[in-house]
This record gives C-alpha cells, structure tokens and sequence, in this order.
C-alpha cells in the first residue's frame, strides 16, 4: 500500500526537506560489539540486513566480550579494531547509513588513559573532636593512595572558625585549641568507579566529568587514532555516582559563587538541616552543574566539531541544570525505560513483563525544549530500553511508546539496541544483557521493516520546518538545588527518580495544567533568558519563538532572571507569572539581595487564572484536545503539520478544530501512506478537519496546497460485521528449532495448542482459505483480524496487500470477486517459545561475559518457568462492508 514515487516525491517537495539527510529521518539503532570480536564480512552482512530493513544508521557501543570467543577480542582503539571501525563506516557509507560512536567503551566515559588524577573524584574527611588546651599531634595522612589532603578545617561554637591548613607539616598537623573544636580533614578522594559493561582494552577508571584538563587528557589516544568519518560521538546518561568533588574545587566554588566554602563546608559533612546549610548546599549543586557544563560537556563539543563530528548527549542523571546541559550537544538525546500504559483497546501489557515506565512527557520535553529553546533540528530517544522482557516485545507494543517520543518533540529515534552476532554463531546469536534485541536472528525482524517505515514516514515530516509551540515555561532548578535531600551535597536529576524532583513542584503541575488545555510549550533555563528578546509581541529566544512566557510559582528566582523577565515585559511580551519569587538562591549578599528582589516584586502582577489570562491576551490552546486525541504542530515552509495521535480506548470519527489556517488541508497515514485532502468545515471563524481515527492509530494533517491527487476517503458501516468461518489451512513456512507438519482448523487457536512441536515453534505460518464475496452493497471491504500473536502479512488473490503490525489489525480490502477469493495470511509469533525450548532441552546459550543475561528484575535470566506465549490467529476473521462518507 506504498505511495507511488511521484505522490511520494511530491510530499516531500511539499514539505521542503530535502536538505536533510534520508539518513537522519529512518531509525537508528545501539551496535553493540561484544568484546569487539567483529569480522568484515560479519558487519557487511549486519549492516546490509540493517539498511534491507530500513535502518539509517548505527551507533557502536563496544561491551563485554562472548566465552569462547576471547582470541577473536580486538583491543579498543588497536590497529586491528580502528582497521574494523574504518571498514565499518566505509561499508555504511555504501549502504547510505551513517555511523555514531562512544567515546570509549560501556560507560560512562573512562578507560586505561585515565590516571589516577583524571579519575571521578569525591570529597572525603576525618573528623577529629579536641578540647581546649589539649594538644594535637597526629598524621592526616590520607588512608587511599590516590587520596589527597587538601585542608585542615577547625569549627567551634558560636561560629567560631579557623582555616589550619597551613599549620600542616607533612601531613602532620601540630596545634593546641583555645576551645573545644571539632576538627576537619578534608580530602579529594578518587571515587573509585570503573567504566561499566567495559570492552576489552578499554577498562580503567571513570573520568572526572568536572575538569577539563582530565577531558583534554582522556582524548589524546583520540587525535592521535581516531580518523574514521563517524557522524557523531554519543556520551550516555550521566552515570558517574558519588563524584561531587574534583581538584580545584573550592578554589573554583569561590570565583564561580563569590565566597569561601572553607567556613561553611562543615554544615553538609554534618548534613545540617537550616537555610543557610541549605543556601550553600545549593551553592555547592550549581558549581558542580557548571564545572560540568563549562569545564566537559562543551570542551567536548568543541573537540568533536573541531575534528568534523557532531556530539549527541544524555543529560538526564547529572547534577546540573538539564536543558543547560543538553544544550551542550550538537543533538539533544533522552531515553525510555520500562512500559507506560495505554488505553488502547487489545494493547497488551503483561505485568510479569514489563517493568514501569519511565517515559513522563513533561521529562521528555526537557531534550526537545533544549533543542527548540536553541535552533538543533534533531532530537534522539535511546528508545525501549526494558521495554519488555526479553523475546517477548512485539511491535505492537512499540508504536505507543515511540509515539509518546515524537509527540514530546523527539525526531530521531535510535533503538535500544542491536548486538553484533557472529555470522556461524548458533541461534539466537549474541545478545546485550538489556531487552529489546532488534536483530536479524529474532522473528521480530521479519516484519520490522513495517514498523521502521512508520518511524521514517513521521520523522521525515517531523524533522521538517520547525516547532511551533506557544508557551515557554520557566524551569525554577534553584527550587531543586535549594532542597534538603537528606542532606546529600550531589544530587543527580535521574528519569528514575521523578518523585523527588520532578512530579509534585508547581512546574510540574502548571506544565501538566497547560498541555491538558491543549498549550504546546517548551522549558527554558536562567541561561536560555537572557538570550530572549520581543518582536512584534513575540519572544524570541535563540532558536524560535513563542506567544508567552509562563512562570511558575517559585521559591528561588536570580535576580538576573527577574529582571530579564521584567525587561522583556516591558517590551510588550506577554510574561505571566504565577506567583512572586520568594527569595534568591544562595548564600552570598542574602540581605542586600534579598532587598532588591524586595524592590522588583514590587508591582509584579501575578495571574488569578493562568488560562483566562492567555484567553484574554488572544492565545489560544488548540481545542482538538476534546476530542481526547493528542498532537503535535510544526510550521513548515507551507503552512503547518500536525500529528495527530488515538491512544484512547475509543475509536474518533470528528471535525476537530485546528488553530491554523489554511485554504486547504490534506491528511496523510505515515503507516499505510495515503495521502488526500481533508474535508474541512467552518463555524464561528474557526476551522474544523474530518478525522477518522481509530483506537491506536494516528495521522498527519498539513496545512497548504496539497500535493494529493484526490480526496480523503472517509468510510462509515455498511451492513453487520461477517465472520469467514474455516476450516483455514495452516502451514509452518520458517524458523524454527523445527517446523511443525501442516494442519488444519476448523477454528482460529494458538498454534501452542497443537502439539509439543508447534509449542516450541517461534517464527512465521501462513493461513490460507478461500471465501465468497459477502452479500450486501459496499463500495469496499475491511478485513478485520483477531488476536493477532503477533504480526501479520495480509496476500489477497496472491497479491501482498500490507503488514499489519500494530492495534488495530484491520485493512481495507480492494474489490472483491463474487466467488473464491483467496486470502492468505503470513502470522509471525515472537521467539520466546523457542528460547523457552532451548532452555528446556538444556542447552546452553548464555555465554556472555561479565553479567551474562538477566531478566527484567535483574535476576539470572530462566525462560524455563514461563508458560508457552499464544501464537498465530485466535478468534474470528471478520469481514466488514464500507461505504465512502
């Protein structure tokens, strides 16, 4: 059901996007390279069945290696490996697939270059109780060799504080207290974490992310060996744990914060719970959060620009401002974790196997609102981490959550993941230890190029113009870094944790509020603001501009960042704010700042009703929202484009009202790939487009002259649904660990119900029957599928009409004869039947290094306690006359 090339050349003239890459707009994936053990002819062959398939491009994470393969291991950055990374892009470059890479190797970023003194770092101290008049003679020597003294620290009652440092000799310190004091030495101490998931050569220490003298250090084997032309340099989640120190610190806490820690510093070793603790406790998360944007993350960028790549960042777990950071990188990238939950009807969602999402869009939005906030066109997921169990994600169950990415502004999806598998290794290959396995081996692959169609078609418009979101809502960070948390000095901004830092805060809350009404809006940082200016009543910020800026109520506001909201106020933008700031972050000056944020909440005027406030003002949510359907809206050179998006347990047939105008208005079904103008109807000065939506599907609606060469058709019920009843031939076609002999049904069951062969049986099996045209007058017939386990190619009279891989399982058939049409239907089932075979007949896959496999809990993973997955078509196949609107 493919557009014709001319229809589909013209949508994307229509669009305007032919500056762009092909590449960037298909779906990436992870490449994982297990003990880098990887062949020439091995990654020609992965690489061509990844581009078959429709991927655009690879990004290679070497790992731990397989057992037995140890002599085949290719040490990071030898000769031998660099000889493979080069044939590797050459062979992509063939194919028109681009290639990404770590910096290193597992993560986060460390390895052998990494000496002692480039290592994450952390603070440490011995705490020492004297009395008045009792000597003290004893060596600070520090317990870890790679430890260092680096201040002596003494605090008493009443404030009393003494700086003894310089008193020490040899890490000896020799003094007699006038009162009773409480002695502190304090050292930069090596955390100790190495890399994890590492590959072989590429163990060591994890790098300090706050230096940029250990950064300029980690990339020497880098200039000196990397040539390949990769496209870009991934760094992953912030998962350096436990560094919040690094040498220099406190000489750079007093430049960056404009006072002495030293006197302070005992307040959160003792994790003293006060205003002024927690003042310099914030003081103390900001240096950490700009060490790591300054002295890293864009030293990083500038590196990898410099040598022709680009940069692609997780931000998310760092201690610092998220969008900041974010920012830092050529592409913005954030993750999904686990299951979220659907209404839509058949979805499945087994709770033995599934583990709780992680994908809020108000989390999502910080990478997109980063990349908007600051003009990068493209946004990446790490997409389906955990998504399920392993060998038990079918497609289906993927479209929601990528759907969930591209609504939140992500346009650049990379799978999580593919590993590299020998090409005479046995079934089911080599595997990552973390689900979903996008590869060739699994029966997922036969009908993915289905699903990598769908993620091309939507990222290819939505990688197209720009966003066009109304509201820029102030992220208030000095809130997070003002907070106790147990009195912690390093707290990370982790999408595990969104209850301690994220869920219950008004931002939160006022986000959440704004989507629901039907706003779009993007988060901006103290940074981002001061970049902002008004034109024509807009406030543009570096990358785009929106209708409003929306603030929060707030606790800590800079007094920079209020007087930048006043100033842009005043020049006519449209700045709403739901409460005064209360009070300034930090400790430095309190009484004299505190007085002049006194003076400028002086007439602030604060919104009764943020949403009549933005009514009254002229800026209006989109309403379609009613209807319970979800979008997204870019502008493009033509007009705009709208996904919309059915993740209700209802199926929508409406003229929804967009907000955008057009003389004409066209819609498009990324899956399916038609294509046709959209009948519209006007009412009170508004627009309204005919949409036919069911449970689980979406659609594009553009705006703009329209490359269509006919209309949308729109169908309504003719008549009552019909069952084709059987008996349906059944026949194994591939896969295995075996194909089970042919049978026939008389009624539509689990394969799994057969025999002990079918049981164990994960692959593809064709139904086939021959049925009459139904009574009745239909202009066309839809075919309507069971529970479909899990994936289905649909052949009438012998010709391929589409894969259906997702809710609902239902196509449109073209005209049918009167007598013994024959429908053929290739089902494929996931491979967790034949993983749970081989387990059971006791031979061993699980031959992985390191943590080997585990399930979903982290626990050694057993597929001998599940019970078999239904398989193949269950129910009836139905047949339901359509007659066009």
């Amino acid at each position: 059901m493919n557009l014709k090339k001319t229809t589909l050349g013209s949508l994307l003239l229509f669009l305007s996007i032919f500056s762009l890459q092909a590449q960037s707009t298909k779906a990436w994936t992870r490449w994982w390279w297990m003990g880098s053990a990887v062949t020439k002819d091995g990654i020609k062959a992965q690489l061509t069945a990844f581009q078959q398939a429709g991927i655009g491009g690879v990004e290679i994470t070497p790992i731990y290696g397989v057992k037995g393969q140890e002599a085949n291991f290719l040490p990071f950055l030898s000769p031998q490996y660099l000889e493979m990374l080069d044939y590797t892009t050459h062979i992509a470059d063939s194919l028109g697939m681009g290639v990404d890479m770590v910096l290193g190797t597992g993560w986060p970023y460390g390895g052998p270059q990494v000496e002692p003194e480039h290592a994450a770092t952390r603070l440490e101290h011995k705490a020492f109780e004297l009395k008045a008049g009792a000597a003290f003679d004893q060596s600070l020597s520090p317990e870890k060799p790679d430890s260092q003294l680096v201040a002596v620290l003494a605090y008493g009652e009443e404030g009393y504080y003494e700086d003894l440092t310089s008193k020490v000799s040899g890490n000896r310190l020799q003094w007699t207290p006038k009162q009773d004091v409480k002695v502190y030495a304090i050292f930069e101490a090596r955390t100790g974490q190495q890399v994890k998931r590492a590959a072989p050569g590429g163990e060591g220490f994890t790098l300090d992310h706050y230096s940029r003298a250990a950064f300029a250090d980690y990339v020497i084997p880098y200039d000196q060996k990397l040539k390949a032309p990769i496209r870009a340099i991934f760094n992953d989640s912030f998962e350096v744990y436990g560094a919040d120190f690094t040498p220099g610190f406190l000489e750079a806490f007093a430049k960056l914060r404009g006072y002495d820690l030293r006197p302070y510093l005992n307040l959160l070793i003792e994790k003293v719970d006060s205003e002024t603790a927690n003042r310099v406790r914030s003081d103390y998360r900001e240096t950490l959060g700009e060490l790591l944007k300054v002295e890293f993350d864009r030293p990083w960028t500038a590196w990898a620009n410099s040598k022709g790549y680009k940069t692609k960042l997780q931000a998310h777990g760092s201690p610092g401002n998220l969008l900041d950071l974010y920012a830092t990188a050529d592409i913005p990238e954030c993750e999904t974790f686990g299951s979220m939950p659907f209404d839509i009807p058949g979805l499945r969602r087994e709770e033995a196997d599934i583990r709780p999402g992680d994908a809020d869009p108000m989390m999502l939005k910080f990478s997109s609102s980063a990349a908007h906030m600051t003009g990068k066109p493209l946004v990446s997921s790490e997409t389906f981490t955990w998504l399920r169990d392993h060998f038990k994600t079918a497609l289906s169950q993927t479209k929601p959550e990528l759907e969930e990415l591209l609504l939140s502004g992500i346009n650049h999806i990379f799978l999580h993941g593919s590993t590299y598998t020998d090409p005479v290794a046995d079934w089911p290959g080599w595997k990552f230890y973390a689900s979903v396995n996008f590869s060739p081996q699994l029966s997922i692959w036969r009908d993915a190029p289905a699903f990598f169609n769908y993620v091309e078609n939507s990222q290819r418009i939505l990688q197209s113009g720009q966003a066009d979101n109304e509201i820029a809502l102030y992220w208030p960070v000095y809130d997070n870094w003002a907070k106790y948390y147990e009195g912690s000095t390093f707290f990370q901004f982790k999408i595990h944790s969104l209850n301690e830092w994220l869920l219950e805060t008004p931002f939160y809350q006022t986000g959440q509020a704004l989507m629901k009404e039907g706003y779009s809006l993007d988060f901006f940082s103290d940074e981002f603001v001061q970049t902002a200016q008004v034109e024509d009543g807009k406030i543009y910020f570096s990358g785009g501009s929106y209708q409003a800026i929306v603030v929060p109520a707030v606790d800590h506001m800079p007094l920079e960042t209020l007087a930048k909201l006043q100033e842009l106020k005043k020049s006519g933008g449209r700045v709403i704010f739901l409460g005064k700031p209360q009070s300034v972050p930090g400790l430095l000056d309190l009484e004299e700042r505190m007085a002049q944020l006194k003076k400028l909440n002086e007439g602030l005027e604060v919104s009764g009703d943020l949403m009549d406030d933005l009514a009254a003002q002229g800026i209006l949510p989109e309403s379609l929202v009613e209807s319970g359907l979800k979008f997204i809206r870019r502008k493009t050179e033509q007009g705009h484009a709208y996904f919309l998006v059915n993740h209700l347990a209802k199926d929508v047939d409406a003229f929804v009202p967009l907000n955008a105008s057009s003389q004409q208005f066209s819609l498009y079904d990324p899956d399916t790939e038609q294509l046709g103008i959209a009948a519209v109807k006007s009412e009170g000065g508004k627009q309204f487009v005919r949409v036919q939506l069911k449970a689980g599907k979406s659609l594009f609606v553009l705006t703009g002259k329209s490359p269509a060469s006919g209309t949308w058709t729109y169908w309504k019920k003719s008549g009552s649904p019909q069952s084709i009843p059987g008996p349906y031939q059944l026949s194994f076609l591939d896969s295995g660990p075996s194909l089970p002999a042919p049978e026939s049904l008389s009624n539509l069951q689990s394969w799994t119900s057969l025999n002990s062969e079918a049981e164990a049986f994960s692959g593809t099996a064709a139904y086939e029957i021959n049925f009459d045209k139904p009574a009745g007058r239909s202009d066309a017939w839809l075919l309507q599928l069971p529970d479909v386990r899990e994936s289905a190619r649909v052949y009438l009279n012998d010709k391929y009409l589409g894969t259906l891989w997702a809710n609902p399982f239902e196509i449109v058939l073209p005209e049918l004869k009167d007598r013994d049409n024959r429908l053929r239907i290739e089902v494929t089932n996931l491979s967790a039947n034949r993983i749970r075979a081989l387990e059971l007949s006791g031979k061993e896959w699980k031959i992985f290094h390191e943590i080997n496999m585990v399930n979903k809990d982290y626990q050694p993973f057993d597929a001998k306690v599940w019970e078999p997955m239904p398989s193949g078509l269950i129910g009836e196949i139905r047949i339901q006359g359509l007659l066009k609107d």
